[in-house]
């Protein structure tokens, strides 16, 4: 049976060090020269022994691969060691293959409406967007059946904004090594900072009309 895994465990493990965990799972991105190179290195990794009773997300591009790892069930969302066995067998066969991972191409986006009661407006997202609930968290959560778009988390305000209206914002995981270089790029281009509160999970940020956005990352090793 598989043991979930903490991202700092994960990143901690050797053999992984191609993958950054975001709150998609963990992920790597493989740059190739070619759409034909990308499909090869699918073709590949198709030939893993068992792939087919786990197999990865993948995102197959004309300048890359990445490939997302994550297992669902009824009460779990997240990663286990049976993901962190299949990343190392993926970066085995990138790396037979010559191809080198850009693990700054990694990232995930998390879409977070907050509202006082947060029950009346799950059903709206819930069907605007042709989303389930997550089964692990069917009172917080939406996710795309066909795992390409964004999660939504739904976040219960304290209070409404002055207009009596609930509040909408986004959330960027990146890997732990590009957190402060994306905070400091955001700040550069005219951004500032909200909170640090909760540094170093997440820091809030907005821009100059006040949309805000959440800068997140998980543990990287140690």
């Amino acid at each position: 049976m598989s043991k979930p895994i903490w991202p700092s465990m994960f990143h901690a493990t050797e053999g992984v060090e191609d993958w950054r965990v975001t709150s998609e799972g963990a992920c790597a991105f493989y740059h190739t020269s070619s759409f034909v190179e990308s499909a090869r290195l699918l073709a590949e990794v198709g030939k893993l022994p068992g792939i087919e009773k786990r197999p990865p997300d993948i995102d197959l591009r004309r300048d890359g691969v990445t490939f997302r790892l994550k297992t669902i069930t009824d009460n779990f969302y997240g990663i286990t060691d049976r993901d962190l066995e299949l990343a190392r067998e993926i970066s085995g066969v990138a790396r037979g293959m010559g191809l080198a991972a850009e693990t700054g191409r990694v990232q995930s986006i998390l879409v977070i409406p907050g509202a006082t009661d947060t029950a009346a407006i799950m059903p709206f997202w819930e069907a605007a967007l042709g989303y389930q609930r997550r089964a692990d968290s069917p009172t917080e959560d939406l996710v795309d059946p066909r795992r390409r778009g964004p999660d939504f988390y739904f976040e219960s305000m304290m209070e409404p904004r002055g207009d009596g209206g609930g509040t909408i914002h986004v959330s960027v995981w990146v890997p732990y090594d590009q957190c402060e270089a994306r905070i400091a790029a955001a700040l550069d281009a005219g951004g500032r900072l909200v909170s640090d509160d909760s540094a170093p999970r997440w820091w809030t940020l907005a821009d100059a009309a006040g949309n805000e956005v959440c800068v997140a990352t998980s543990p990287g090793p140690g």
